[in-house]
């Protein structure tokens, strides 16, 4: 986990009642008639289901009052009504004349609704500005009175970052390794490059499979127990006999077979095998041996170096490929000396954390996995039958302590006085352009419609808090 990939989508602190964002609303302390609605602004009042908003952790709630005069309500009505007036279509009228009391008995949930847009979200900012609040959820709204000749009442609660000491956060210190690359770490690293550059070429003598061997084969499979899968086939299959990544009942049935064999294997894949659609599945094949391959290596000289990029030599390649084990090795260095402090932070400092905030970073974890699952062949239909309820509950604890990871390392840097220069976020948007194959100025609109450049701000100021606080530790 890194700063940059927490609160990926908190809310910002302008936080209003619209009816496109609200979510749920709660009836604690519906005392009044039911015409005056607790409302969530993005449903009409459930009288059958009462649809409450959502969990918030207690302890981080907050509420302001929310209140409008009955001169300001009215005229919110009266510009509202003008409008229905102007542009409703009904049959039997001409449009601009439809008699008021029809306008009102046909759309009084949706006059109602505009009202609330017209007249809440400044109010709520009113109130939140005066409390010196700064919500990180969707306001609740509660016991909320709103009609013609009455003034506005109702309450608004959501949750906030509580205050919390950062006191001795200086002294906070995780270890930080000396890196080192030994002999051993580049001569497998060159032998991983050599085998990435290996051709594979037919073997001319007539002899059987051995290990080391490829097995260029077709097959058609057959899932068992499962009638209505579709056949596997491929008619021009490299199979490696004895390779690390070949399941046992590939090598043991290939291994002796000449060119021109028929073989019928019965494959059990392990639960956990990279292809999901294929994971815990017993497949029937039928396949048929149509050559025997090698695997020739190249050499580790000045042509193999040229062929590479533009390395005068084998020297030079060689400093390149130190180089390169170095850096990673570096990086996971620090990702290990960042996870340790990240992990101190969260044990030396306590306080009670936003359940909004936790959803968010839950629904962030879980759309990261499911990319995954997709990536590795999983499809809609079988994502449907996942257990999402044990998912979320599975990822909770790693989300809580992520988000408070990310509040902690935001107050850090409020105290450092951390901040990111305009050169820096240009250059994360320019990378993130190329890397998304974006047009820059096409990324930078999308971000600011859905409030991905204050996001993006964010998780550099973190990262830069992180790379601040890291060069304070001594190497070990």
């Amino acid at each position: 986990m890194t700063p940059a990939d927490t609160l990926e989508n908190s809310p910002n602190a302008d936080s209003t009642p619209h009816s496109h964002d609200h979510e749920g609303h709660s009836h604690e302390g519906h005392d009044h008639d039911h015409d005056h609605h607790d409302h969530d602004l993005s449903h009409d009042h459930d009288h059958a289901g009462h649809n409450h908003g959502p969990v918030l952790n207690p302890e981080c709630v907050r509420e302001v009052s929310i209140e409008a005069p009955v001169e300001e309500v009215d005229k919110a009505f009266t510009r509202v009504l003008k409008e229905y007036r102007k542009y409703a279509k009904i049959p039997g009228f001409r449009a601009g004349k439809v008699p008021e009391s029809v306008i009102r008995r046909r759309f009084a949930a949706e006059i109602r609704k505009d009202v609330v847009e017209q007249l809440l979200p400044v109010r709520f900012q009113a109130a939140i500005q005066a409390a010196g609040l700064v919500p990180v959820s969707q306001p609740q709204l509660m016991n909320l009175i709103l009609e013609e000749g009455k003034a506005l009442e109702g309450k608004a609660a959501f949750e906030v970052v509580p205050a919390f000491s950062l006191d001795g956060y200086q002294e906070v210190s995780a270890p930080r390794a000396a890196v080192v690359v030994s002999e051993e770490d580049f001569q497998n690293e060159l032998k991983q490059l050599l085998e990435s550059r290996a051709t594979v070429e037919p073997v001319e003598e007539e002899r059987p499979l051995v290990d080391g061997d490829w097995a260029e084969i077709s097959y058609v499979g057959q899932v068992q127990d499962e009638t209505d899968a579709p056949e596997l086939k491929n008619e021009d299959s490299l199979v490696e006999i004895g390779g690390a990544e070949t399941l046992p009942a590939f090598n043991e049935g290939l291994r002796g077979a000449t060119v021109g064999a028929e073989l019928k294997l019965e494959v059990t894949y392990p639960a956990d095998y990279t292809e999901a659609k294929l994971a815990g599945k017993t497949v029937a094949y039928d396949l048929t041996v149509k050559a025997i391959k090698k695997r020739i290596m190249p050499e580790f000289n000045d042509e193999f170096a040229a062929e590479l990029g533009d390395f005068e030599n084998a020297a030079a390649l060689e400093t390149r490929i130190r180089e390169h084990l170095a850096a990673t090795r570096q990086r996971d260095a620090d990702q290990q000396t960042r996870e340790a402090l990240f992990a101190a932070f969260n044990e030396k400092f306590t306080f009670p954390v936003p359940e909004s905030l936790v959803q968010q970073q839950v629904d962030a974890r879980l759309d990261r996995g499911l990319r995954a699952l997709a990536a590795q062949g999983m499809n809609a239909d079988m994502m449907r039958k996942l257990d999402f309820d044990r998912l979320r509950s599975a990822q909770r604890d790693s989300a809580i302590n992520e988000v408070k990871t990310s509040l902690i390392l935001d107050r850090i840097a409020d105290a450092e006085g951390v901040q990111v220069s305009d050169e820096e976020f240009d250059h994360e948007l320019q990378m993130a352009a190329l890397q998304s194959r974006e047009p820059l100025e096409q990324l930078r609109q999308r971000l600011t419609d859905d409030g991905g450049l204050a996001r993006i701000r964010e998780q550099l100021r973190r990262e830069k808090t992180v790379t601040l606080l890291m060069e304070r530790f001594p190497v070990t």
